[in-house]
């Protein structure tokens, strides 16, 4: 990945005393600085894609191929050439990762995540949403029977081997309408019951958790939850104390960390004092648009005051940037965005446009072609503009 010596910030954060609590005073650089160094986007590149995934806490799972799978993306774009496309692959072959609620996650974190699969659909009391759930899958019992007694005995299975026996079925608005299995399955996996066993494509195999989890035995709920909010704040940096990156996940980061107030910005954040006063070498590369750096799109705009929207669900006509434009980060700052497909039958990765944000230097435009130039080599594809 292309490399640019961002120096240390010329005035390291001031910190007041309210209330016999500590609060630190950041400028939108420094905390933006926080916030690259957490995702594990600054100098020195990590080495090892489990270490990465264990430091970020989870990666999303999206199937989506117009340059690479996006857990691929992320460990490029920390790891840059060391990362092997597919490497994930290999770590959830090894066990050392699985998939949990479209995450993939460090095995050992199971035992975090059983507290919630025991309490499922939540601890009282419950939201509207988790009483219809659970009446479903009540009404249901018997199909839930009959998959685990096919599991049982066959698998791993894709869920369309699965008997359908529901007596009500699953009904939505949306893509999942009728699609009652895979939502039964997806239940039963929430409250630990079945496991993403592979995948065959992009189809999930199921198989009963127990031949899946690694059997450590679970950690209290309180106490998971305050480590899995620890483990928030340390990949995110700096974050709002309520912000919540997934619904159904109740990690926001609370009080954990410390105070902070961001010049410019409304409201308070929490921040990881371990990288309060260290220094800052960034480097240039790209991001998966689904990347957590840019996840979390108030964030995003609060701190790099940085224009962008995940465009594949409009209209070809409507789009700005282009359906899987992928944005650029350079040191501290987002720059601009990068519309790229990968062609793998013609061997070409191949650039639509690069759009710039603002005026960029000679020094960023070389930056930028270097790291598109590495993203082609390290999918082993020509760059075509």
């Amino acid at each position: 990945m292309a490399t640019t010596s961002v120096p240390g910030s010329a005035r390291w954060p001031t910190t007041s005393w309210r209330r016999d609590r500590v609060v630190h005073r950041l400028s939108r650089t420094e905390a933006r600085r926080m916030a690259v160094q957490a995702q594990l986007l600054a100098v020195p590149c990590p080495a090892s894609a489990l270490d990465v995934v264990r430091h970020l806490g989870f990666l999303q799972v999206d199937l989506t191929t117009v340059v690479a799978p996006h857990a691929d993306l992320v460990l490029w774009s920390r790891m840059g050439a060391a990362y092997e496309e597919g490497g994930v692959d290999a770590l959830i072959g090894d066990g050392a990762v699985l998939e949990h609620q479209s995450m993939l996650r460090p095995a050992e974190d199971i035992a975090l995540l059983q507290a919630d699969m025991d309490a499922w659909p939540g601890v009282p009391p419950l939201r509207q949403w988790q009483v219809e759930i659970a009446e479903w899958v009540a009404a249901n019992d018997g199909c839930r029977q009959e998959i685990l007694a096919t599991l049982r005995a066959e698998a791993p299975l894709p869920a369309r081997a699965l008997p359908d026996t529901c007596e009500v079925p699953w009904r939505s608005s949306g893509w999942t309408h009728h699609k009652s299995v895979m939502k039964l399955l997806e239940c039963m996996e929430a409250r630990g019951e079945v496991a993403v066993a592979g995948r065959k494509g992009k189809e999930r195999t199921w198989d009963l958790s127990s031949r899946i989890h690694p059997g450590d035995a679970a950690v209290a709920g309180p106490e998971a939850h305050r480590t899995m909010a620890e483990r928030r704040l340390r990949a995110l940096g700096i974050a709002r104390p309520r912000a919540l990156e997934n619904w159904h996940e109740p990690y926001d980061v609370r009080d954990v960390g410390e105070e902070a107030v961001v010049e410019g910005v409304r409201g308070r954040w929490r921040v990881d004092p371990t990288l309060l006063e260290r220094d800052f070498d960034g480097r240039t590369t790209l991001l998966s648009p689904l990347d957590r750096l840019v996840f979390d799109r108030k964030r995003m705009q609060e701190l790099f005051e940085f224009d962008y929207q995940l465009e594949m669900y409009k209209p070809a006509a409507k789009r700005r940037w282009g359906y899987w434009a992928m944005p650029i980060l350079s040191g501290d700052r987002l720059v601009g965005k990068v519309d790229a497909t990968a062609v793998r039958e013609s061997g070409v990765l191949l650039v639509d446009a690069v759009h710039e944000d603002g005026e960029w230097s000679t020094e960023t435009r070389e930056e930028v072609a270097v790291a598109i130039s590495r993203l082609g080599g390290w999918l082993g594809l020509e760059v075509v503009s």
